[in-house]
């Protein structure tokens, strides 16, 4: 283990692992952390006005360090944005502001309250109706800020004021409105261990064991059940990690009482109650059927077997026989015990003064089962009547529904299988080294995943996943990233190198130090990205939910005029009385169409058809190296007709490498590397780095011995243009040509000859100007990305135009365009010139996507109908974009647009299913074709066909997304 690794890892690019690979979008405006010691923080975000430079969000961050209780004050020069973090206690947010607007700036989108968010499981949801009340619910509720009730997912994520209302509050409203609710998380307890303590079995030990950890700093919430002796930490791994959690409850034994911990996992939430609920159905199904089939077969099928049927028509008492006897007592347990279900729902759907799909179904079988019950009575009680009852109807109706719900949750299950494979991609176990002053291994043992902390060395051998996010402190491998990022090759990793959680190492022996563990880890952060997306609401779906507001109502009046229209036209004799079948009257037969409109209308499928698509959709895109946001990027992306592209970093490699190095003036070489160097020391351009890196890199070769650190001052970005700053005495700019323009700077014809030169090949001039002269200059080249060109040309192939919008000169940019095939170029344009270049094509009528990488591309990312960002980008950039392409290769653009095409199509096609279903069944229901062929649609067959309709859209959306294959792999079309 060599000093080259160490190298690697020490010094600024350490810096970038403290930052997670993704960083999962929030909307939230005040985020809880813990803070060093037991202190807890916490972070405001809102926006300051009339920020113009560098040095105005320089000053204001200095002035918040000043105030008692600000930890730190981060504000974008770009645009404003602010993230302050605090502690309560010491200062609120009001001070804050006042401080700031003090300065005179204005302060913009700033959150009137503290803010968390908590995710509930929700239980006994049926369609949207439901899902709609348990959303206005939750709004109702005092302190609650927002609310978003996924049905498919049957999850809701709240956003509260904690000081108006707690998780148990929320709780407890949803409770009351009927239905079953779980909380999965809140705010603070995203990093969680779940210990099994043994040793303690009496109060005391457990209040011991809750104080001793409340006490240690990191640890920010406890829970101990003693009945299961189970205690639960949430904690901060910046802090502390799972082991050191153990050994504190190991060091709290006291006496005789000797505590012993040990990692206990609790078996998958999700899972579990997605099989008890599959298990639930079915033993309902098989239950109903147990009485059921016996109703149908003394109903319908004996009473054609003469003479086997004979007996059930022998009379007990007047007119009521046996037959009808059994069929009583064998369908009151399906009314009244399976079918409780419907009648709970109803009564909670009516008190919330809105009705469902179970008000449909207990209607129905409540009409045929109490005409049926009516029916036994005038039986017992007359010597001369003739009827029929209904009650395989009702049995009938209530077994085929069962049957659909089952069908329905076992394909539902299916449409989170992408989901389902991330997560179960950690191994359970990890080799955790120990190594000595010198790096070398003194020690190996093997712990669980969860026991890994931040800084842990862990060796990975060839054929073992990596356990958690960490970058390479020894070895070298090829690493296989398919089932992270899509990317089918394996990417070869030495020390310095990356590695994300959840890859599979293929050859080599590597010892990886542990950057990002628990829910930091780009494995956990996608699968929460994807979970928050699969919540979300596409824009589409407000058809449905539209429709659902007035679908109920609309059928019960539907029904009633129904057996209106066929009874009084019955009564009035309007109609042959050989339409009516035997052993029945008029009233019967419209009865049964009345009953056959209640139950074939099906809610459901309206409910179910945009978010399951969203579902399978975005759980699809993950596994394949695509991570969309929400519904509202989804459907969007499918409407995209131009896609604009940033240059650095996302057409080209990002890696850029200078190529060429001249004086223009009489300062030396040396003096002229010093002086780059520590003005460009201070600027995150990829850019600003190669040029930093290639003078060092000269410098040492002219001195190799010689140790000079310079200092800027006065330092300064000019966006768009370079930076500029004061180096000892000197005045030092470094940029191009429009920066040396606006500072006025001559550029002379040997420097224009110089930029012309290299600006042909596709090559970027750096110019170096010290106190007012052109001193010398860099020439950079940044390679153009292999599959750039054929993604051009296949985006022209769907009918989408391509655009390069660039803050790079003119000739390299157009030689760029020219290379990989794009016609229409930008050059020259500072961040807010990108966006406001891709308002000019909203405002001619487009929709826009736009694919970048850097902070230089947020504003744009902002502005586009569809913000792409490449993976590799910065934060900023992923934060601001809808979508996120994990491994930073362009074809996934077409991947992105292509998979929002065919999910969009697929919702479609869902609504056809489910608005075509309710139009043409309900009038085959009611009897619209019985006068002209007989058909007839009975209330037990109608029931069938609503579960068929709910069970067609989940198949639809599970089954023919989930083979969704990539239009376009540039290796696969060059081979």
């Amino acid at each position: 283990m060599g000093s080259d690794g160490e190298m690697k890892i020490n010094g600024k690019e350490d810096d970038d692992l403290k930052a997670p690979l993704l960083k999962p979008s929030e909307d939230v405006a005040i985020t809880v952390f813990p803070d060093k010691g037991d202190k807890k923080v916490r972070t405001v975000k809102f926006k300051i006005g009339e920020i113009k430079c560098t040095s105005c969000s320089t000053s204001i961050e200095s002035m918040l360090g000043e105030v008692h209780g600000v930890e730190s004050a981060v504000i974008s020069p770009l645009d404003g944005r602010a993230a302050i973090t605090y502690v309560p206690g010491l200062v609120d947010v009001n001070k804050i502001k006042e401080t700031i607007e003090d300065a005179g700036f204005p302060v913009d989108e700033f959150p009137e309250h503290d803010i968390e968010v908590c995710r509930l499981r929700i239980k006994g949801m049926m369609c949207t109706s439901c899902s709609e009340s348990v959303e206005r619910i939750l709004l109702m509720a005092d302190g609650v800020k927002k609310a978003v009730v996924g049905l498919a997912l049957e999850e809701a994520k709240v956003h509260f004021d904690p000081n108006l209302i707690d998780t148990d509050g929320i709780l407890e409203a949803v409770e009351d409105a009927g239905f079953g609710v779980e909380l999965i998380s809140s705010g603070n307890d995203m990093n969680k261990v779940h210990l099994k303590v043994e040793g303690f079995n009496f109060a005391e030990d457990g209040n011991m064991i809750q104080s001793c950890l409340e006490s240690t700093p990191g640890v920010n919430h406890v829970e101990v059940d003693l009945a299961e002796h189970k205690v639960t930490v949430c904690y901060d791994p910046d802090l502390i990690g799972p082991r050191s959690i153990i050994q504190r409850i190991g060091d709290a034994s006291s006496g005789p009482n000797i505590y012993h911990a040990e990692l206990y996992v609790p078996p998958r939430r999700r899972e579990t109650e997605q099989l008890q609920e599959v298990r639930m159905y079915r033993n309902q199904f098989l239950l109903c059927c147990l009485f059921s089939v016996p109703v149908l077969v003394f109903s319908m099928v004996l009473p054609m077997l003469h003479p086997y049927g004979n007996w059930l028509e022998y009379r007990i008492h007047n007119m009521l026989t046996v037959g009808m006897l059994l069929r009583l007592i064998l369908c009151t347990p399906v009314q009244f015990i399976v079918g409780r279900r419907f009648y709970v729902g109803s009564y909670h759907a009516l008190r919330r003064k809105s009705a469902n799909m179970d008000v449909l179904v207990a209607l129905g079988t409540n009409a045929a089962y109490f005409y049926s019950v009516y029916m036994v009575i005038k039986a017992i009680t007359s010597d001369t009547f003739e009827g029929q009852d209904f009650f395989e109807t009702s049995a009938m109706l209530i077994s085929f529904i069962l049957l659909g719900k089952y069908l329905e949750v076992v394909a539902k299950g299916k449409t989170s299988d992408a989901l389902a494979k991330l997560t179960e991609l950690a191994p359970e176990t990890a080799h955790l080294v120990a190594v000595d002053s010198d790096e070398n291994v003194v020690s190996e043992m093997d712990i669980s995943t969860e026991l890994i902390q931040k800084n842990d060395m862990i060796k990975i051998v060839p054929g073992e996943k990596v356990p958690v996010d960490g970058i390479v402190i020894d070895g070298q491998s090829y690493v296989n990233e398919s089932m992270i990022t899509g990317e089918a090759r394996p990417i070869a990793k030495r020390p310095g190198d990356k590695v994300i959680g959840g890859t599979m190492n293929e050859n080599g022996c590597l010892v990886v130090r542990a950057t990002h563990v628990g829910s930091e880890t780009a494995l956990s952060q996608i699968v929460q990205l994807v979970e928050a997306a699969q919540l979300s609401r596409a824009p589409v779906q407000k058809l449905a939910d539209r429709i659902s507001k007035i679908f109920v109502p609309t059928v019960v009046i539907a029904a009633f005029i129904t057996w209106l229209g066929w009874f009084i036209p019955g009564e009035a004799g309007l109609y042959p009385k050989h339409w009516i079948p035997k052993a029945m009257d008029r009233f019967e037969l419209a009865l049964q169409f009345g009953i056959s409109v209640l139950v074939v209308a099906c809610p459901c499928a309206l409910g179910l058809a945009t978010p399951t698509a969203v579902m399978v959709a975005t759980g699809k895109g993950a596994s394949q190296g695509v991570l969309i946001k929400g519904g509202n990027a989804l459907q969007k992306a499918h409407k995209v007709k131009t896609v604009v592209f940033d240059k650095t970093g996302t057409l080209t490699v990002g890696k850029p490498e200078v190529v060429s190095a001249v004086l223009f003036s009489s300062l030396s070489m040396e003096e002229f590397c010093d002086m780059v160097t520590a003005a460009e020391a201070n600027s995150e351009h990829p850019i600003a780095k190669a040029v930093v890196k290639h003078a060092k890199r000269l410098r040492q070769k002219i001195a190799p011995n010689a140790e000079y650190i310079a200092e800027v001052k006065d330092f300064e970005v000019h966006t768009g243009a370079g930076v500029s700053g004061k180096v000892g005495d000197r005045n030092v700019l470094v940029g191009n040509r429009r920066l040396m323009q606006a500072c006025n700077v001559s550029v002379g014809s040997e420097v224009e000859n110089y930029i012309q030169e290299h600006e042909q090949l596709a090559r970027t001039c750096v110019l170096v100007a010290i106190d007012g002269g052109v001193a010398g200059a860099f020439a950079v080249t940044d390679p153009v990305k292999p599959e750039a060109e054929c993604v051009i040309s296949f985006l022209r192939s769907m009918g989408i135009s391509s655009i390069m919008v660039t803050g790079d000169n003119w000739a390299t940019a157009s030689a760029i365009a020219k290379e990989v095939g794009i016609e229409k170029v930008f050059a020259e344009t500072d961040p807010l010139g990108k966006a406001d270049r891709i308002k000019d094509l909203q405002g001619k009528g487009m929709t826009v996507a736009m694919v970048g990488d850097g902070i230089n591309d947020s504003p744009a990312l902002v502005a586009a109908d569809v913000g792409m960002a490449i993976g590799a980008g910065t934060d900023v950039a992923i934060e601001a974009a809808d979508i996120v392409l994990i491994k930073s290769n362009l074809e996934d653009v077409v991947t992105a647009i292509d998979l929002s095409r065919k999910t969009m199509s697929r919702i479609r096609l869902n609504y056809v299913w489910a608005l075509g279903y309710n139009i043409l069944g309900m009038p085959i229901a009611a009897g619209i074709l019985y006068p002209f062929t007989g058909i007839r649609l009975p209330p037990w067959l109608a029931g069938a066909c609503m579960a068929a309709s709910s069970l067609s859209v989940v198949c639809s959306s599970s089954l023919m997304l989930q083979s969704y294959k990539k239009p376009l792999r540039v290796r696969d079309r060059a081979s």
